[in-house]
């Protein structure tokens, strides 16, 4: 069983990642200063969660 995460964490972080798809990395220190300049998220807690789910994605992407 995984972590479920709410529904505008995955559609803001998913657009992140359209958006900006060579910014993002697998770490998240980097991904949270790449969401705070890319967004208008004011919150501590959901820029961490954004982050954190952003990086998720791109560790898991598949390398071509």
């Amino acid at each position: 069983m995984g972590n479920i995460r709410q529904s505008n964490i995955k559609t803001i972080s998913l657009k992140l990642i359209d958006k900006y798809p060579n910014v993002f990395t697998g770490d998240f220190d980097e991904n949270k200063d790449l969401v705070t300049e890319y967004t208008t998220i004011e919150s501590k807690v959901i820029r961490n969660r954004v982050a954190g789910y952003v990086t998720r994605k791109v560790r898991r992407a598949p390398k071509y």
